[in-house]
């Protein structure tokens, strides 16, 4: 199925071939939100098997707080020889392993320039997975911009303790770059996590800081 017909029905009925389709993607929770109609570049195209080979298989499952020397080593050469277009096209493809792969290369290079991109795929919150790579993504970049795109999805999300989605990762995020922002909302993390037993703020700051330690790591090669 097209990629570019499948990103178009994740609002619509669709038969069980579809639903599938789009659960293997990782649209796995149908919702709906104040974000839906903002506009994010879609690939006119689906990708190539031997583009996704290349840019996607060998990164998309590696946890980078948890990366050996043979992983930073291989994100770090891929970081030198990936081009910002490439990356857009990660991000602009409807699937969770190409989008958060986009992020973390978005991240590593300093991508400012695909920070729009980033910051309204997770208002969007369109597939699963992603959203812990844009919240690093948007943390390394540290611009207002980045803080606005945190709040504000925080300032929806934390209201909806019905969506187990990147809150954590967001609040942490957030934290990172704008400690005061951060504890305003810390009322609507305690309401929010309050029904969530395995919900850990302490745990997400340690593997937040962790994954941003990596990332730095990649750098540095």
């Amino acid at each position: 199925m097209s990629l570019k017909k499948l990103w178009t029905l994740l609002f619509t009925k669709n038969d069980e071939t579809e639903q599938i389709a789009l659960h293997v993607s990782g649209a796995t929770v149908r919702h709906k939100n104040p974000f839906e109609q903002i506009e994010v570049p879609r690939n006119e195209e689906e990708l190539s098997e031997e583009f996704v080979d290349k840019w996607v298989v060998p990164f998309y499952m590696s946890s980078i707080s948890n990366l050996d020397d043979t992983s930073i080593k291989a994100f770090a050469d891929t970081a030198k020889e990936i081009e910002i277009d490439t990356v857009k096209k990660l991000l602009s493809d409807f699937d969770w392993r190409t989008r958060i792969t986009g992020a973390f290369f978005a991240a590593i290079n300093d991508y400012k320039e695909l920070e729009d991109i980033i910051g309204k795929q997770l208002l969007k919150s369109e597939v699963c997975y992603a959203g812990s790579g844009y919240c690093l993504a948007l943390a390394t970049f540290g611009t207002k911009n980045a803080k606005d795109y945190l709040n504000t999805y925080l300032d929806y999300y934390l209201d909806r303790k019905d969506l187990y989605f990147d809150q954590a990762d967001a609040y942490c995020a957030l934290e990172y770059l704008d400690k005061d922002s951060a504890s305003k909302l810390m009322d609507k993390w305690n309401s929010f996590a309050s029904n969530k037993k395995y919900w850990s703020l302490e745990k997400s700051r340690k593997h937040f800081l962790e994954c941003m330690l990596a990332l730095e790591k990649i750098r540095m090669i």
